[in-house]
C-alpha cells in the first residue's frame, strides 16, 4: 500500500479500506518521535482515532491515544479521577460538536437572553479546555458545525433567537477564547463543512447510526485537520517552497513565448488564476514560508517574467533562484544545503507530472502535491496542511529577510581572508537572558522546530517552557543575535538541570540560520556564570544521535567537554568542570545581559 493515498485529495473509501495496512507501513518508518494524545468524547471517537494516528504517523509522530469514553469529556476532563494525570499527555483534543450543544434559544427569546445563554453553553467547552491545560499541554478544541436544518429559513441567521445564528455566537465565543489563551487551539469544523457542503459533510445517517460528526468519507478530512496541528505545535511544518515557472507561476513558456506572451493578469481567466496563486505565495511567504525558484530555463528568460508590472511576485521574493538546466532534484539538494535547511522541509511545485515523479522518487521526504488546472493549484497546496500555523511569531514574519541578510553575509564573508575579523566585522551583539513569559512562545517554537543542532532531541511544550520560568532548579538560557545587517531574533536555547554542585543539560539548540557565528560560544559563556551562580562546579552533557543532529556529534568536544562514554547506539555522555578562573570563549561580539 503506497502511502501517497494520504495526499490530498483523498480516496476516503481506500484510507478507511486499507487503514491498517497504512498503519504499519507508517509505523515502520524510523525516527518516529513518541507523544502521547488524549482524544476526549462529545461524538464516537472510533475511526477518527484510527485516522489521527495513521496522519500523525505520516508527519513523523508516533502517538499513544488514551480514547475517552462516549459524551463524557467535560466530565473526565472536570472531574479527571486520576486517569488522565497518570496517562499524562502531550496534546488534549476535544472531540466535540454541535451535537453536544444542550441548550438552544427558543423562539422569541430576546437578545440578552440568547447572550446569556452563549456564554454559559460556551462556557461549557471552555471549563474543560481550561481542564485540560491543567494537564501541562496543548489543547486543541472544535468549533462547531452549523445545524443541518433551519426552522426559520433564512431568518435563523438574522434572529436573535435562530439556531445558526446562535451556532456562529458561540463559534465567536471560542475563537475569542483560543485567540486569547496559550496553549489551545481551535481546530475549524465550521470551516470543514463549509469546505464539503453541509449535506456531504453533516450526514444524517452517520450521526443517527454511529454517532459521528460528519459523513464516514469525511473522517480523513476532520483527523489530517487535527493533525496538522498538532505536526504544527511539534515543529513537523514544511518550510520552504520550490517552485517552477512555466505553466505554474505564469502560463506558457517563457522561453519561446517571451515576458509578454506568457499568461498572466487580469484579461483572462487563466491568467487571473496564474496571478492569484502568486498572490496566496506572496501571503505564505510573510508568514515565514520560504520561497525558492526551480526552473529549467535561462536564467534571463527567468527573470524577465518578474520583471512584468503585474507581477504580483518579484525576484526579490526568492531566497534561491535556480534558473538552470540541472536535474530539479539536484536543485533541492543545493537549495537546502544553502539555506541550511534538510530537503524533507521542501514542497515541490510543478505542473509536470514527470518531473514530480522524478523528485519523489529522487528526494526523500519532499512533499509533492499533485497539480490540475491553475485554478486548483491553491487548492492542492492550501488543504494539504503543510504550513499549518499554530503561533506566529514576530521571527516568522521576518524569516525570509533573516535568510536574505545571510546571503549578504555569506557574500561579505568571501572578502575576509581571516574569519576571525570576518566575524568581528558583522559587528554583532548577542542578548542574553533567562526564560520569561514576553519570550516564551518564541522560545517553544523554536525548541520544537530545531533539529540539526539539537544534541538531546528533546521536545516542549508551551506549558513546559512556562513551567521553567523562575525555577530555581534550572538554569535556563535564550540568546538573541543582532548584527548589522539586521535582527536575527531569538536563535539558541539552553536548559540545564541543577542538582547540588552538578548541572545535566537537559536541552541545547540553536538556529542553523547562526552557525559558525560563535553564538554557541557566547551561549556557553553565559551559561557557565549562570550555573556558576547557583554553585554549580560540573557541567554534564548529553548527545543522542539522530538521522537530522549529526552536525553537533561532537559539539561537546569542541568547547572544552571530555567525553566520559559512547554506547552502541552512539549516545554520548560528556563531562566539563568549570574552572574558578574561567576566560570567555568568544570574543568577536559585544555580550549584553538582559
Amino acid at each position: 500500500m503506497s502511502i501517497n493515498v494520504l495526499d490530498h485529495p483523498f480516496d476516503a473509501a481506500l484510507i478507511l479500506q486499507k487503514k491498517r495496512a497504512i498503519k504499519r507501513q507508517l509505523s515502520a518508518k524510523e525516527g518516529l518521535v513518541p507523544k502521547k494524545v488524549a482524544v476526549l468524547s462529545g461524538v464516537t471517537v472510533g475511526a477518527t482515532k484510527d485516522l489521527l494516528e495513521i496522519f500523525l504517523l505520516a508527519n513523523g509522530i508516533k502517538p499513544e491515544i488514551h480514547e475517552g469514553e462516549y459524551a463524557l469529556f467535560y466530565e473526565e476532563l472536570v472531574f479527571d479521577d486520576g486517569t488522565l494525570a497518570n496517562f499524562a499527555p502531550d496534546i488534549v483534543y476535544l472531540h466535540t460538536s454541535m451535537r453536544n450543544i444542550k441548550v438552544w434559544p427558543v423562539p422569541g427569546d430576546d437578545a440578552d437572553t440568547v447572550a446569556k445563554l452563549a456564554e454559559a453553553e460556551a462556557g461549557r467547552f471552555i471549563t474543560a479546555a481550561q481542564a485540560g491545560l491543567k494537564l501541562g499541554c496543548p489543547v486543541i478544541l472544535n468549533n462547531f458545525e452549523l445545524p443541518p436544518y433551519r426552522v426559520m429559513g433564512n431568518r435563523e441567521g438574522s434572529a436573535a433567537a435562530g439556531k445558526v445564528r446562535f451556532v456562529r455566537k458561540l463559534n465567536e465565543l471560542l475563537a475569542d477564547f483560543a485567540d486569547s489563551t496559550p496553549n489551545v487551539y481551535l481546530n475549524d469544523l465550521c470551516y470543514l463543512q463549509a469546505q464539503h457542503g453541509m449535506d456531504a459533510f453533516s450526514d444524517q445517517t452517520a450521526w443517527y447510526a454511529y454517532k459521528y460528526p460528519c459523513a464516514l468519507d469525511k473522517l480523513p478530512y476532520l483527523a489530517q485537520s487535527v493533525a496538522n496541528i498538532i505536526k504544527s505545535l511539534l515543529g513537523k511544518n514544511k518550510k520552504a517552497l520550490a517552485l517552477d515557472l512555466d505553466n505554474t507561476l505564469w502560463g506558457g513558456v517563457i522561453g519561446d513565448d517571451g515576458p509578454e506572451g506568457i499568461t498572466f493578469g487580469l484579461e483572462t481567466p487563466a491568467g487571473m488564476a496564474y496571478m492569484e496563486f502568486q498572490q496566496y505565495l506572496k501571503e505564505l511567504s510573510a508568514v515565514g514560508v520560504l520561497l525558492n525558484v526551480n526552473s529549467k530555463n535561462e536564467m534571463v528568460n527567468a527573470e524577465a517574467g518578474f520583471k512584468r508590472a503585474d507581477s504580483v511576485l518579484k525576484k526579490e521574493d526568492f531566497i534561491c533562484f535556480k534558473a538552470n538546466w540541472e536535474p530539479k532534484s539536484h536543485n533541492i539538494v543545493n537549495m537546502a544545503k544553502e539555506i541550511n535547511i534538510f530537503p524533507d522541509s521542501f514542497v515541490f511545485v510543478d505542473d509536470n507530472p514527470a518531473e514530480r515523479e522524478i523528485v519523489r522518487q529522487q528526494v526523500a521526504g519532499v512533499a509533492v502535491p499533485e497539480l490540475g488546472a491553475p485554478e486548483d493549484y491553491i487548492k492542492s497546496i492550501d488543504r494539504s496542511g503543510y504550513f499549518e500555523v499554530t503561533n506566529l511569531s514576530a521571527d516568522d514574519q521576518k524569516r525570509v529577510a533573516m535568510y536574505k541578510q545571510n546571503a549578504q553575509r555569506a557574500e561579505m564573508q568571501a572578502s575576509f581572508g581571516d574569519y576571525s575579523e570576518y566575524l568581528r566585522s558583522l559587528e554583532m551583539t548577542g542578548d542574553f537572558g533567562a526564560f520569561d513569559a514576553p519570550h516564551a512562545e518564541r522560545i517553544t517554537q523554536l525548541i520544537n522546530k530545531s533539529n540539526q543542532f539539537n544534541l538531546t532531541t528533546r521536545r516542549y511544550t508551551a506549558a513546559e517552557v512556562e513551567g521553567l520560568i523562575g525555577d530555581e532548579n534550572y538554569v535556563t538560557l535564550y540568546g538573541r543575535l543582532v548584527d548589522k545587517f539586521g535582527d536575527n531574533g531569538i536563535v539558541s536555547i539552553v536548559i540545564g538541570h541543577v542538582d547540588g554542585d552538578v548541572m545535566d543539560m537537559d536541552l541545547w539548540v540553536m538556529s542553523c540560520r547562526v552557525l559558525k557565528r560563535d553564538m554557541e560560544k557566547a551561549m556557553f559563556d553565559c551559561l557557565c556564570a549562570d550555573a556558576a551562580a547557583k554553585g554549580v562546579k560540573t557541567i554534564r552533557g548529553h548527545y543522542y544521535p539522530t538521522a537530522k543532529n549529526l552536525l553537533v556529534k561532537d559539539f561537546y568536544a569542541t568547547i572544552g567537554f571530555e567525553q566520559t562514554s559512547v554506547d552502541e547506539a552512539g549516545n554520548k555522555e560528556y563531562v566539563y568542570h568549570i574552572p574558578a578562573d574561567r576566560a570567555p570563549q568568544c570574543s568577536v561580539m559585544e555580550v549584553r545581559r538582559v
